[in-house]
């Protein structure tokens, strides 16, 4: 009777285990494995076992052959970083558009927005769903030479741009800087060897992809976010059903503080002296520079590419002018 009994209670603690959905996940990060943006998808993945998912994690260093296997099915999902998941959802995709989104505040509201369930519609696009945003930091200017410290010192510069953003390579070519085509595998490599004077990265960059040394004594890094850059977990939208798939980005959601004490703490590991501070009195023409050219890439004008959809730059405007108010873009009669 005993033995019945332990038996019965063996397989039901199994149960769960036995029904658990396994989902194959291709994963991104430029370090692989032992990565910080790895091991921030192993605790998302970690956590969606109590909701009934196994996740079957593969790393991959190259984020495009991570996408590339993600479309030719060997995987169910993808975590990739923003710029390289878009084309899955656009509206997700225009979290990064440029200069949107200068505090890690404003980033917070709008995570806990569309973590909302009346958010869902916006996460599925062409039979993908998005299943949770994770941020990894705002991007900044890295420069070889500190007197770039304005628009209008990069004109003529070279800068290693990723050749499938449209909108950086718009916004290059707005500020008359030069494209070096790049992508994420290689870009530091070239600032590093002096092929390019700028390169475009989030602050963990400075230590693992070793920035530090394309900067030298002579450079440093802007201190004004460019944009706010996130990885992003793409499934087909038959992988889960609706429930488990609003589970995802609530977990998605509970990992903010996690991920932004990591974020903080690679800011802050950068040499104080390395970071070069944008006078106040230019940041408000910069942020007006950014507005008119993502209308212009919401819209498709002057040449530009119609990236941006239109409810995020919508949702974005409204972040910023509730925590800035007095800000000139909020009372301009072409709000995004």
């Amino acid at each position: 009777m005993i033995s019945k009994s332990l038996t019965a209670l063996t397989l039901a603690a199994l149960a769960p285990l036995a029904s658990a959905q396994t989902v194959k996940m291709c994963v991104f990060d430029v370090i692989g494995a032992n990565g910080d943006m790895y091991n921030m998808v192993k605790d998302f993945a970690l956590e969606m076992k109590s909701h009934g998912v196994d996740f079957d994690l593969k790393p991959y260093t190259d984020e495009g052959v991570a996408v590339g296997d993600f479309n030719a099915g060997q995987c169910d999902a993808v975590a990739a970083t923003d710029l390289r998941t878009r084309p899955f959802n656009r509206f997700t995709g225009s979290v990064s558009a440029v200069g949107a989104l200068p505090t890690y505040d404003d980033l917070e509201t709008l995570l806990a927005t569309l973590a909302q369930p009346k958010a869902t519609p916006l996460m599925k696009q062409d039979g993908y769903e998005v299943l949770g945003i994770v941020p990894i930091g705002a991007g900044y200017l890295f420069v070889n030479d500190r007197s770039m410290d304005t628009a209008g010192e990069l004109a003529g510069k070279r800068m290693a741009t990723l050749d499938y953003q449209k909108d950086a390579i718009h916004m290059v070519n707005f500020v008359k800087a030069t494209v070096v085509p790049s992508d994420i595998t290689n870009f530091a490599g070239k600032f590093n060897n002096g092929s390019v004077d700028t390169a475009y990265a989030p602050a963990f960059a400075y230590e693992a992809l070793e920035l530090y040394k394309g900067l030298s004594e002579k450079g440093g890094i802007v201190n004004y976010p460019l944009a706010q850059l996130t990885v992003q977990i793409i499934a087909r939208d038959d992988v889960l059903d609706g429930e488990t798939a609003q589970a995802a980005r609530q977990v998605a959601w509970n990992m903010y503080p996690q991920a932004m004490n990591l974020i903080s703490k690679q800011e802050e590991a950068i040499p104080d002296e390395k970071w070069i501070r944008t006078p106040e009195k230019d940041i408000q023409g910069y942020q007006e520079m950014f507005r008119q050219n993502r209308i212009e890439m919401r819209d498709g004008l002057n040449g530009a590419p119609d990236v941006y959809h239109p409810k995020m730059l919508s949702l974005l405007s409204k972040i910023r002018c509730a925590s800035n108010p007095s800000a000139s873009e909020c009372t301009s009669e072409n709000r995004e």
